[in-house]
């Protein structure tokens, strides 16, 4: 790989590289990247409430899905940090089983829940209040600072606002139908496995939301609590595959209370195989790769940026694989949450550069001629912005 101009941490790098004959720039390649990650994670939404509309248990399908992308990351995570993953202690192991609680159980648990009671395009929606919901998290905690005589500071406090005021909109406002497609079921000359699909009603709207809400704030909790872990355990993928092994463990206890009927834990159909095998190593395998590379190369703004791209794909998914209907509550919702988001990515870019410009300004030639950094100047949290795994969804 040639470089062909610098870069900052602050942006995208400016790389390029030779594919079939072609000098492809890393930012095209960037751009190319986030936008097959975008269709990824739609198609994980569609997929897993197409598994949920024939009937897969809510607790075998996460479980399954966990075992596929532990058995996937673990070799990778075994060979790839032999020398920066410290020795495994008794804290460390109980920190990973907490991690696992929030970020895979409750995540996962209560996304399901979510998205059996409502639809993909709203669940997607409202996963884009995580970016607010994390600062806001942050903030209590006292992780990061609320500057409010800043123009970053009230732009991340807006932002907060408009993203709990979107996710109480979809929640307590359902609205008239805008738009409703011809269901599959009713289409002349549709496959089979799109008439299997059909479109599962939604059982209780507001109940559901109160899921995707958990779900956000388990995703958020996630974030803010892994931050600290991964300074002291630098070997992302092998906390990640100890996750998912803890996250296996813990469905499979709750499955011994909740999930005694044993037919539940067979395969039935292509159909059912597909979406287990869709969520676990393209949602929760290839993608966490392709993810870990754009945060590297491209920085936590530029991928969180894309997220609101997963709700146009997934609603245009959704529309014609499952017949969903589109609701006046939920888009206007969804316009508060992205206006929200990216009110709370600009505050981050901004302090991100106020802190910089600090950095240059305090940096004085003797401290330059001692090889004295003033790099720990930087935002508190490090990394709230977008989710490190694609497993959280």
């Amino acid at each position: 790989m040639a470089e062909s101009g610098g870069g900052s941490s602050g942006g995208v790098v400016n790389y390029s590289r030779r594919i079939m004959g072609f000098t492809v720039p890393e930012k095209v390649q960037l751009h190319v990247a986030m936008l097959a990650l975008q269709f990824g994670y739609a198609g994980f939404h569609v997929v897993s409430r197409a598994a949920l509309n024939m009937g897969i248990s809510k607790i075998v399908f996460p479980v399954y899905r966990n075992v596929l992308a532990f058995l996937l990351l673990l070799p990778f995570a075994y060979f790839l940090e032999k020398k920066e993953r410290p020795p495994l202690t008794l804290s460390f192991l109980t920190q990973f089983f907490l991690l696992a609680c929030v970020g895979i159980t409750a995540n996962q648990g209560f996304y399901l829940l979510g998205l059996d009671n409502t639809s993909p395009t709203f669940a997607s929606a409202i996963q884009n209040s995580v970016p607010a919901i994390t600062f806001l998290m942050a903030a209590i905690l006292r992780l990061e600072q609320v500057r409010l005589n800043r123009k970053d500071g009230i732009g991340k406090v807006i932002g907060t606002l408009f993203c709990v005021a979107g996710a109480m909109v979809i929640t307590l406002y359902k609205g008239p139908t805008i738009y409703s497609p011809t269901p599959p079921l009713h289409r002349p000359n549709v496959s089979p496995l799109l008439l299997s699909l059909g479109d599962a009603k939604p059982k209780n709207w507001t109940l559901g939301c109160i899921f995707l809400i958990g779900h956000c704030l388990s995703w958020s909790g996630w974030l803010v609590l892994q931050a600290p872990v991964l300074k002291k355990y630098p070997a992302r993928l092998s906390v990640t595959s100890y996750q998912c092994f803890f996250g296996v463990i813990q469905f499979l206890v709750i499955a011994g209370f909740v999930e005694r009927d044993p037919q539940a834990w067979l395969i039935h159909s292509g159909g059912e195989l597909f979406s287990v095998f869709y969520a676990g190593v393209v949602a929760s395998g290839i993608a966490f790769a392709v993810q870990i590379w754009c945060i590297e190369r491209g920085g936590p703004v530029f991928v969180a940026v894309y997220q609101p791209v997963q709700t146009l794909v997934v609603a245009i998914m959704a529309s014609v694989a499952l017949g969903e209907e589109f609701y006046l509550g939920g888009i206007i919702g969804a316009v508060l949450i992205i206006t929200g988001l990216y009110l709370v990515l600009w505050g981050k870019n901004e302090e991100r550069k106020f802190a910089m410009q600090n950095a240059v300004l305090i940096q004085s030639p003797t401290e330059q001629g001692n090889n004295r950094s003033t790099s720990h100047i930087k935002t508190s949290l490090a990394q709230p912005l977008l989710s490190q795994s694609n497993q959280n969804v």
